[in-house]
């Protein structure tokens, strides 16, 4: 198979109305070599690496190091897919300058992209002076992980007419401010379907429905590695974690009956019957003389 050429943000931008953008989440080197082979488009270092790796209730714990650990490890992991980092709760709220400066750790441990939650005035001057340091900008507005206290929790957003229209407004101010594509996250399916169809930059869903130009879901959610609670939005392709749990148990049990390693098939051995002898006839412990063990 031929190697696929490499995604960029222009090829993202031109894939409006034309394919649907495939993307994923990925936090380490392994997952991003499998959805990378696997095709993805797009590759999110998310900061929901937060709940799903490192444990936390929220993303609000995660520092720019945890983020730029995990993207310089899905670089190394990636051929194609185009790489998004999640600038993560406080790297983007405190000053313009500083907001500049974490986008650009970013880049530097090779990520293409990065992505900003919210499209609140101040968040669109901060977007836009990260583009003036030529840095892209994938936005994302619906439910933002990072504001879910001031959102009460993990809530589907525009319900209503009034909070529908001000995020098509949202939309609109993150496209006139230069992002080159919009997750849209946890809205209802026809006010995703209104923006899709209002903006020229491609809008990728993850709870927002089937009309967005593409859709993002987490990697282990896809591949079902975690059991418990799975959100409504997720299709799970797979159940990962109760294959890795029949097989650990299975390996524990051939550890403690002594059934693994096998002496032929797993374990190594001198390189001769000869080098065995001389081992025991020479080895001398503590002035006792090792004998050879009878066959």
């Amino acid at each position: 198979m031929s190697e696929r050429k490499k995604v960029t943000v222009p090829a993202v931008r031109a894939m409006k109305h034309k394919s649907r953008i495939g993307m994923l989440t990925a936090y380490d080197y392994p997952s991003a070599k499998v959805a990378d082979a696997a095709g993805a488009d797009v590759l999110l270092v998310g900061d929901s690496l937060g709940m799903v790796v490192l444990g936390y209730p929220d993303t609000l714990s995660v520092t720019v190091d945890d983020m730029l650990h995990h993207t310089r490890a899905v670089v190394r992991g990636t051929k194609s897919a185009l790489i998004v980092g999640d600038m993560p709760y406080l790297s983007y709220h405190v000053s313009v300058e500083e907001s500049v400066r974490n986008a650009g750790r970013f880049i530097q441990a090779g990520a293409h992209a990065v992505k900003i939650e919210g499209a609140k005035p101040g968040r669109i001057r901060t977007i836009e002076a990260i583009l003036e340091a030529e840095i892209p900008v994938m936005g994302h507005i619906g439910l933002t992980p990072q504001s879910v206290n001031a959102l009460g929790g993990f809530k589907l957003q525009g319900k209503n007419a009034d909070d529908a229209s001000r995020t098509i407004d949202e939309a609109h101010a993150l496209e006139r401010a230069g992002c080159f594509s919009l997750v849209l996250e946890c809205v209802p399916s026809e006010l995703a379907a209104m923006i899709t169809e209002q903006l020229t930059i491609p809008t990728i869903g993850i709870g927002a429905g089937p009309s967005c130009d593409g859709q993002v879901l987490v990697f282990h959610d896809v591949l079902g590695i975690y059991d418990g609670h799975t959100p409504k939005f997720v299709r799970q392709y797979a159940h990962v974690a109760q294959d890795m749990q029949t097989a650990l148990v299975a390996y524990l049990a051939d550890v403690r009956s002594g059934a693994f390693p096998d002496e032929a098939k797993e374990s190594f051995h001198m390189a001769s019957d000869e080098e065995l002898k001389r081992l025991y006839a020479t080895r001398d412990d503590g002035g006792v003389v090792v004998e050879m063990p009878r066959s």
